[in-house]
């Protein structure tokens, strides 16, 4: 889309943009797999759908480079679809229920998510489903009648788990103590994060690397979702995760710990973690906690999990873990043990002091 403003004619447009070298002749039969997907065909150029959805050219370009897609030109590409989908972007704003800046926000997030989830479909789901090919037939021609057949259940089931997490989400945020807490709050942050990946890059074919970061990915995720943590973000050989209380932080990291050294095929495995204030933005977690607990892992000895003061301390409060192991009280059960290490300057946060923590044994 061309965001100079919305312009007094129509520029002109030769149909499908045949001649325009930077839009070359498209094959038909992903011309028709697109209008599979998409529920119709292509119809308009961008300032076309801009002026059937109602909308300002400069608007329409903003949340369409928001949702992650490229400039088009005047290309007619678009459908009936974008254009009902800025129409009701757009309406939100109109109505006064989101501000302009929110309603980018809101196209942004969900680009940037549903991308990563469209791209993993096609690489790992789609691609495996149509291979090897039917003899003399191409990818493509196997993949038509797949994605007809998958398409309407795929969505379903989409909608059904993004309901599923809006309402989890909601619930928590219902639960704040207060306005401020709904952005700023309180969460034990962790990183876990494999060790030597980037020897392992080097010796791996990429095949074999590609299957032990999906296994660690998949791991890590149904360990942090089993357990009441939840999964931010992950970042190949790390991944992120927050939890409402120390002691749900703290089960997670010794359990991813301790299942992936029982995998002979996954390497070792660090943890950091801390608890304190965080901001939380398009589903991402920011601040001095964060950077506080990617410190952590990055000092964490192999096999190890290393948690901050503020961490250490909201477990002894909640019975988890003794003040100390020479005054621990004989009758009392403790899930955790702690033990101060030695303290160390850490750019941009000062002295920290780490402590390890470990399981507590049962004879302990």
């Amino acid at each position: 889309m061309d965001d100079s403003g919305t312009p007094a004619e129509e520029p002109t447009t030769d149909g499908e943009a045949a001649g325009d070298p930077a839009h070359p002749e498209e094959d038909p039969l992903a011309l028709r797999i697109e209008q599979l997907i998409l529920g119709a065909g292509r119809q308009y150029t961008p300032f076309q759908a801009a002026r059937a959805a109602d909308v300002p050219m400069e608007l329409a370009a903003r949340f369409w480079r928001a949702m992650g897609f490229a400039d088009i030109g005047q290309a007619k590409a678009l459908t009936e679809t974008d254009v009902i989908a800025l129409r009701r972007l757009a309406g939100l704003v109109e109505a006064g229920l989101l501000s302009e800046a929110m309603a980018v926000q809101v196209a942004r997030s969900t680009g940037q998510t549903t991308a990563r989830l469209a791209e993993w479909q096609i690489d790992s789901f789609l691609e495996g489903l149509t291979e090897p090919p039917e003899p003399g037939m191409t990818r493509t021609e196997v993949a038509y009648p797949l994605v007809e057949l998958l398409l309407p259940e795929l969505q379903e089931f989409l909608v059904y788990v993004w309901r599923r997490q809006l309402a989890a989400a909601t619930g928590r945020v219902v639960q704040a103590a207060d306005d401020e807490e709904m952005v700023d709050r309180r969460l034990a942050v962790a990183f876990a994060d494999l060790v030597g990946f980037t020897r392992l890059t080097r010796r791996l074919e990429e095949e074999e690397l590609g299957e032990l970061v999906e296994a660690f990915e998949t791991t890590a995720a149904d360990l942090v979702a089993a357990h009441g943590g939840r999964l931010i973000k992950t970042l190949g050989d790390e991944v992120l995760y927050v939890a409402d209380d120390a002691g749900t932080a703290a089960e997670i990291g010794l359990r991813l710990i301790e299942t992936l050294a029982n995998d002979a095929t996954m390497p070792e495995l660090r943890v950091g973690m801390a608890l304190g204030t965080v901001t939380t933005r398009m589903g991402d977690v920011f601040g001095n906690t964060v950077n506080l607990a990617s410190r952590l892992t990055s000092i964490a000895p192999k096999d190890t999990v290393l948690v901050d003061g503020a961490l250490r301390a909201e477990l002894v409060a909640a019975g988890e873990a003794p003040e100390s192991e020479k005054e621990t009280d004989a009758g009392a059960s403790y899930r955790f043990a702690l033990r101060p290490l030695y303290r160390r300057p850490v750019r941009g946060l000062g002295v920290i002091e780490p402590w390890l923590l470990t399981r507590r044994s049962s004879g302990s």
